[in-house]
């Protein structure tokens, strides 16, 4: 994965949760063409909602592939709902709440919040929830031809990982 989502986990609980943050510059190039100035407007830079609902899954997905200490490839199965009420803009961080919901040899299912902080006011605001389910590709895709290794979990994950603290998972 060449793109990430996530800045950061905060939160781990083994086997049921994890709280991963992002925070929202302007130095991110996607924002500038997400809205630009158009039309005598100015600029109305926003994180695209696709984006938050990406870094959801990848906080979810952490958590799906940590049941089982990374041995599996685990990759995004199905969307069941994505729902992004408000917008966030540059200078505010999102949260990203996932909880396992079930898990099986075939796969899991997670259910998630998505919030928003901001510095001017201090506080946190739930703007979303997400309901994700994940598939392990060794296990539903047999018979296919799959490299060894864990293409899944690249070094941008796993240096999220190492940098939160939880490196150990890896092991």
């Amino acid at each position: 994965m060449r793109w990430m989502w996530i800045d950061t986990i905060v939160t781990y609980e083994p086997d049921r949760r994890l709280v991963a943050i992002k925070n929202v510059s302007l130095a991110e190039e996607h924002l500038h063409e997400h809205f630009p100035a158009k039309d005598g407007l100015p600029a109305q830079p926003v994180m695209p909602a696709s984006l938050m609902i990406e870094g959801m899954a990848q906080t979810a997905g952490i958590l799906t592939g940590s049941l089982r200490r990374f041995k599996e490839k685990v990759v995004l199965a199905k969307i069941q709902k994505a729902e992004i009420t408000q917008d966030v803009v540059p200078g505010q961080c999102i949260r990203y709440d996932a909880r396992i919901e079930r898990i099986d040899p075939m796969g899991a299912g997670t259910v998630g919040t998505i919030e928003r902080f901001d510095h001017r006011t201090g506080q946190w605001e739930k703007i979303g929830e997400t309901e994700i389910m994940f598939s392990h590709v060794d296990q539903n895709m047999s018979g296919l031809a799959f490299p060894e290794h864990n293409f899944v979990f690249s070094d941008s994950f796993r240096n999220v990982l190492r940098a939160s603290g939880l490196g150990h998972l890896m092991d």
